[in-house]
């Protein structure tokens, strides 16, 4: 097996949907499936043992969901990125994916070339979001809230981001943006170096596991 080739799990409780998937991904030179499991039990045990570099994870399956399979996923020592990839697009769903840690969230009516293009995208470890998530996202950040659970955010993230520096934050609120690591530095004045290792400080103090999730912060610590 060529190790260069970006590992790639499979979760979906849909014999079909799995094999479907997996004849678009072996399809591609630079991708391998490595594993499938039905459900989120079964996707905590197939992750553990061949270590993939990217888990296309379905949320609602019989059994243990998705969103619980990711969060222990991600909670493994040298965890792989998890892409969402669903029917459902609601944005208890959405934000629940994020929250917990996918850095990428997609319909299954997404076209193959774009679902490849998204399992390359989060195994660099960048996000990849569908344009109905990213409008559901914005949707939920800027939308009317209860005023206390929106007070109760808003105090946490700007608690957490009182820990990272001034060039931390400036850093973070240019990810929450939207802004690429070259775009971030170039609006700063810095090295993408220097973006790189600002980012990987702030994963460490504010104990979240990517860049989507910095940016939830900071949108919580705006409202």
């Amino acid at each position: 097996m060529d190790d260069e080739r970006v590992r790639v799990v499979l979760v979906d409780d849909e014999h079909l949907v799995r094999m479907a998937l997996r004849l678009i991904v072996d399809g591609e030179p630079d991708l391998v499936v490595v594993g499938e499991a039905a459900d989120g039990d079964a996707a905590v045990g197939v992750v553990g043992e061949q270590r993939p570099d990217v888990v296309l994870m379905d949320v609602r399956m019989p059994g243990r969901d998705g969103l619980s399979a990711t969060e222990e996923i991600l909670g493994l020592p040298e965890p792989p990125r998890v892409l969402v990839l669903t029917t459902f697009d609601s944005d208890e769903m959405v934000l629940g994916a994020l929250r917990v840690g996918a850095l990428g969230f997609l319909l299954k009516d997404t076209p193959p070339p774009r679902i490849l293009a998204a399992i390359r995208t989060v195994a660099t470890g960048e996000p990849a979001l569908s344009p109905a998530a990213t409008a559901r996202l914005i949707t939920a950040a800027t939308g009317p809230h209860s005023s206390d659970a929106r007070r109760a955010s808003r105090d946490t993230a700007r608690g957490l981001l009182a820990t990272l520096t001034e060039r931390e934050r400036e850093t973070a609120g240019a990810i929450a943006e939207g802004l690429s690591n070259t775009d971030v530095a170039r609006k700063l004045d810095i090295t993408v170096a220097t973006v790189k290792a600002h980012t990987s400080s702030m994963l460490a103090k504010l104990g979240v596991e990517n860049r989507v999730q910095i940016a939830l912060l900071v949108r919580d610590a705006e409202e």
